[in-house]
């Protein structure tokens, strides 16, 4: 079965918004084994969008429509998708009682212009949205003596993604008549280059066949490695995801931070929280972005102490009590970690200091960067880089390459 991609909405194409949700809706697409070749965007314009999803639906047995599901005049893929079908657009009374509901929830009167959401094409069936106002749309009917399917989702990507995932798919393939599950996981690495890591496991992908083996590259985030096994059953398709889980951790060792939802922070906290042991940050470049990722992570307030953003030389002395003649500095480093332990009174601390641009500083090149992790009844460790980036990479980099310092410290702890 082959399901195709039509993004709406015009400040996509004037680049105001980056299409994310037509790539996500790819993934779970490929991920469920259902085939798309072609994935478009339209303005909002009933006309070009008529055309586009005609044109679509010549070679596709599916379309997913992405946007153009507000309330306000230019939101016409209800009116798009009825013309394509050839039939009126029905007021389903039982979705204004949604909708009104939704609005009352929040303590708000609906607004009149929200009825156009309660418009569904004659024959269609409304997609439940239990999070947003607009309901999406399955349209299913005979094109040209062909049968063909339109799901339509709103554009707001939570929105979307639990509809797609709870109806859109799930309709996809009991249209498409799959018996096999289709399972995918992803180990995630940090610590070398995604050439590195494709010649690391070449024999592997060399030789897939079930599981298959992708590389997807996520810069600040790191590689990932997606296996994808096809099986009979869930039990199936997951043993085979473990065979060569195994296969890929033997070659990788330590550069496999997590796999799937897990991150680099979650990591490290699960680590420290495991120990039994409380975390605290003192970063200069990074400005809080670190305490900012470690704090992203539910649950993470057991374990996570809190951030010192010393950027200013004289905060880094007057509050975290730094000695160090020069701020982009081992010495420096070693004394904000120390410092992140005894002001926040955490057991593992993380310093880190450099030089972001645009300057060089203390003779120190753009990009030159000092970590260290202090951790309980062990010297304190530090590191140094050279990154070769804009001001903004640089400090995202150092953010991550800092956790990963603390994950690969306290893994080799006995």
């Amino acid at each position: 079965m082959r399901c195709d991609v039509l993004a709406i909405g015009t400040e996509l194409l004037l680049g105001q918004i980056v299409d994310t949700n037509s790539s996500w809706l790819g993934e779970q697409l490929a991920e469920a084994g259902i085939d798309t070749y072609d994935h478009r965007k339209v303005g909002d314009n009933l006309g070009r969008m008529v055309r586009a999803l005609r044109d679509l639906l010549e070679e596709a047995d599916a379309v997913i429509v992405c946007g153009g599901l507000g309330p306000t005049p230019d939101d016409v893929t209800r009116e798009a998708i009825a013309e394509v079908m050839g039939v009126e657009l029905e007021r389903r009374e039982e979705l204004i009682a949604v909708i009104r509901e939704m609005f009352g929830s929040r303590g708000r009167e609906m607004p009149e212009n929200n009825l156009r959401q309660a418009d569904i094409p004659a024959g269609a069936a409304p997609i439940p949205n239990p999070i947003g106002t607009a309901p999406g749309i399955l349209a299913a009917f005979s094109l040209d003596g062909r049968d063909r399917v339109v799901y339509a989702v709103p554009g707001v990507p939570y929105e979307m993604h639990r509809m797609v995932r709870e109806h859109v798919l799930p309709d996809l393939l009991a249209r498409s008549g799959a018996q096999s599950v289709i399972r995918s996981r992803s180990l995630k690495t940090w610590g070398t280059s995604e050439s590195g890591l494709a010649e690391m496991i070449a024999h592997r992908v060399d030789a897939q066949q079930n599981p298959t083996i992708a590389f997807l590259a996520r810069g600040i985030e790191g590689l990932y490695v997606r296996m994808t096994a096809k099986a009979g059953t869930e039990a199936d398709a997951q043993a085979l995801l473990d065979a060569e889980d195994a296969e890929l951790r033997s070659i990788l060792g330590e550069l496999v931070f997590g796999i799937d939802d897990e991150t680099m922070e979650s990591t490290v906290l699960g680590q420290c929280r495991d120990r039994g042991w409380t975390l605290g940050v003192a970063e200069s470049l990074t400005g809080g972005l670190i305490g900012a990722r470690l704090a992203n992570v539910p649950g993470a307030s057991s374990v996570f102490r809190g951030s010192v953003a010393s950027y200013a030389t004289e905060v880094k002395r007057s509050v975290l009590g730094v000695t160090a003649e020069r701020v982009v500095s081992e010495e420096c480093a070693v004394q904000m970690a120390e410092a992140a332990q005894r002001v926040l009174g955490a057991d593992v601390g993380i310093g880190i200091t450099g030089v972001a641009g645009p300057a060089e500083q203390e003779g120190q090149p753009v990009g030159t960067v000092w970590y260290a992790v202090a951790v309980p009844g062990r010297a304190t460790e530090a590191v140094t880089a050279k990154l070769p980036f804009d001001r903004e990479r640089i400090r995202q980099f150092s953010t991550i390459t800092a956790l990963n310092l603390l994950r690969l410290r306290l893994r080799s702890l006995p």
